[in-house]
């Protein structure tokens, strides 16, 4: 009997050391996550203690890796936005699935420290976003990138069905869980929907999740800071968008 409990014994310590070893590898791998800025990656919340909450809300000049991922996709030959203009954005964001995602976005400098301000209080309050990778992830195709629910900012474009450029060119528009929350045009009887896959949720009387309102966290950060939100717009509605 006494042997047989030592054997207990035994196996709890090993199996609580164990879990500390699992524990340990996979602190050091969201260490590595969140040292390298993989965006898209899950990581704990311990990990981001011992990295720093800090750190991982900031604005910088656009790195050389980051830069390369954009040169002649979100920023094409012929961009007449310069480099220096622009700031990559590292943001921390809790996704669908209730955990804390890395985030990354290319903005204007103009509008920098709102947006790194902005989504630090959504992170604190735990508002849910579904993805935020730059959209040269997506090969710059804004279609590809909102299907996939990806939150963005700059993309060197002009206008749906116009020779303007974007407020996203500039860097100075984001839009925000984009699959539910479309670009809606409607023009001589016709009915545009952006994506094309979210005609599910064009309708903005019908309850959702994610549906971006007035009455909407995430409206009321954005708009505390100055931007004006599309889904206000007369003849577009697009409820994504949020710009300056």
């Amino acid at each position: 009997m006494k042997r047989k409990k030592k054997v207990i014994v035994i196996l709890i310590v090993l199996m609580g050391l164990t879990r500390l070893c699992v524990q340990g590898q996979t602190l050091r791998q969201d260490l590595y996550q969140l040292q390298s800025w993989q965006a898209g990656c899950v990581v704990s919340t311990e990990a981001v203690r011992h990295y720093g909450l800090a750190r991982c809300f900031r604005a910088d000049a656009i790195p050389d890796a980051v830069f390369a991922r954009m040169r002649g996709s979100s920023f094409p030959p012929g961009c007449t936005i310069a480099r220096s203009s622009l700031r990559y954005v590292r943001t921390l964001y809790v996704g669908f699935d209730g955990h804390t995602h890395i985030g990354e976005l290319v903005c204007n400098k103009l509008i920098a420290a709102d947006l790194v301000a902005i989504f630090h209080e959504l992170y604190q309050q735990r508002y849910p976003i579904g993805m935020m990778r730059l959209i040269d992830d997506y090969h710059a195709s804004d279609e590809e990138s909102m299907r996939a629910n990806n939150t963005s900012c700059f993309c060197y474009r002009v206008v749906k069905g116009s020779a303007k450029l974007s407020k996203h060119a500039e860097g100075l528009a984001v839009d925000i869980n984009p699959l539910y929350n479309p670009c809606i045009r409607r023009s001589h009887g016709k009915t545009t929907i952006q994506p094309a896959t979210a005609s599910r949720y064009a309708d903005r009387s019908a309850t959702f999740a994610h549906k971006i309102t007035r009455g909407d966290l995430l409206y009321k950060v954005f708009t505390a800071h100055g931007f004006r939100w599309g889904g206000a717009w007369r003849s577009v509605k697009d409820y994504q968008h949020f710009e300056k």
